[in-house]
């Protein structure tokens, strides 16, 4: 893939004086090409011998998914989205980091950073740019408005790929507060779930003077005596509520059925030659992240309408086949795994403000009452009936709602 400057834009400098790159992409039809080719060319496996998913993602809807993105699938359309949104680059720490920058037409727009995590991507957060930079255009008023800027994480989508170890959560949330000073913000509130929260926590705990809050939608609340009786397999508490019991029993799930895919990467990233040289094993991998998310994946390519569309799904696909960064990006959690104080879901005591919003397929929805101990400084907390893992991207008016509300109060 071809990553050019538009002939028009000049680099840009920065606030601390480091030039700051706009692109576009450009994607050749050779690689289009050999990636039809290649699914097309796909060898099968036998069909699974249950009937369900509990060996892992069925063959008719990997056939589904492959048929439909060798024929009917745009392969261009990511490409196409990206480029109507401004799009740089900058150096920082020795990587270029790639990010969408959009600045709100309304005075006072509050600056926001929102990180994606994997298996996602920027194309995940697109929806929402138009309801925070715009809200007007959205039903709400221009007290609501947002700059956002969406980076790519190390060694995902166009930002540069890690060339040795240490590009760890804590080195990513230092990036980008370095990115948004040196976009000129003095203040500015951040996002995000899976990856993104963590790095969103991390900036909170690095305490920056410029980061006013933090707003997560997979919110890391599990008390210490919570993940020890999980970890030990010790049975639920009796005392826990309603709401508690049920993420008890989502984490329970999740530990014991779904870390496959976090525990390859986190400790043999470069073994996955396979998914780097097939597209349809590069899907495979990725729609076995979670099993609320397969399951509306595979409802999706059943014909089934959801939050989430095929060509919704085959966008973030192609971005990580095209920008083969199906193993560089599996290296955040080797270097996660190198340097982590604490589990995933560990609460880490922030004690900046924070905004919690809970959707109730996510690998576990977030207890109000844990979510009070571990935030002591909850500005909000909302639970919504529908959505899932890649909330943006999935429930783009519900999170872009809960940002407005949540960090109305930090204006001005």
């Amino acid at each position: 893939m071809t990553l050019s400057a538009t002939r028009t834009d000049e680099p840009m400098i920065g606030s601390d004086g480091v030039e700051i790159r706009p692109f576009h992409v450009d994607v050749p039809q050779s690689d289009l090409d050999d990636l039809r080719r290649r699914i097309q060319a796909t060898r099968w496996p036998e069909r699974e011998n249950v009937a369900d998913e509990t060996q892992g993602v069925q063959l008719a809807t990997m056939q589904a998914l492959a048929g439909y993105w060798a024929t009917k699938h745009d392969l261009r359309a990511f490409e196409t989205k990206l480029n109507a949104v401004p799009q740089f680059l900058t150096e920082i720490d020795g990587l270029d980091i790639h990010f969408i920058h959009v600045r709100s037409p309304h005075e006072g727009a509050l600056p926001l950073i929102v990180t994606h995590g994997w298996p996602g991507s920027i194309i995940e957060q697109l929806k929402i740019i138009g309801p925070l930079t715009d809200p007007t255009a959205h039903g709400a008023s221009t007290e609501d408005a947002f700059d956002i800027v969406i980076p790519s994480l190390p060694g995902h989508g166009f930002s540069g790929k890690q060339t040795e170890p240490g590009w760890d959560p804590p080195r990513i949330a230092r990036a980008w507060t370095t990115l948004m000073k040196r976009l000129g913000y003095t203040k500015f509130v951040a996002q995000g779930g899976d990856w993104g929260n963590a790095v969103s926590e991390l900036m909170a705990l690095q305490s920056p003077p410029e980061l006013l809050a933090i707003s997560t939608n997979m919110a890391a609340t599990v008390p210490p005596e919570i993940a020890a009786a999980l970890a030990n397999g010790s049975p639920p508490p009796v005392t826990l509520s309603i709401d508690e019991r049920r993420a008890w029993d989502q984490l329970d799930f999740f530990y014991k059925n779904g870390l496959g895919y976090a525990n390859e990467m986190a400790l043999r990233p470069q073994t996955l030659y396979g998914i780097a040289d097939s597209p349809v094993g590069l899907a495979a991998w990725i729609l076995d992240h979670d099993d609320a998310s397969y399951k509306l994946i595979r409802r999706v390519f059943a014909g089934e309408a959801e939050g989430l569309t095929r060509d919704d799904i085959l966008d973030n696909i192609t971005m990580y086949w095209l920008t083969n960064t199906a193993v560089s990006s599996a290296r955040l959690y080797w270097d996660n795994r190198e340097t982590a104080k604490a589990g995933f879901f560990d609460a880490k005591n922030v004690q900046i403000p924070v905004s919690v919003t809970v959707f109730p397929d996510e690998i576990y929805a977030a207890p109000e009452t844990w979510a009070k101990r571990a935030y002591p400084k909850l500005i909000q907390y909302v639970r919504h009936p529908i959505g899932g893992h890649f909330a943006a991207w999935e429930q783009p008016q519900l999170l872009s709602q809960d940002l407005r509300e949540g960090f109305r109060s930090l204006r001005n």
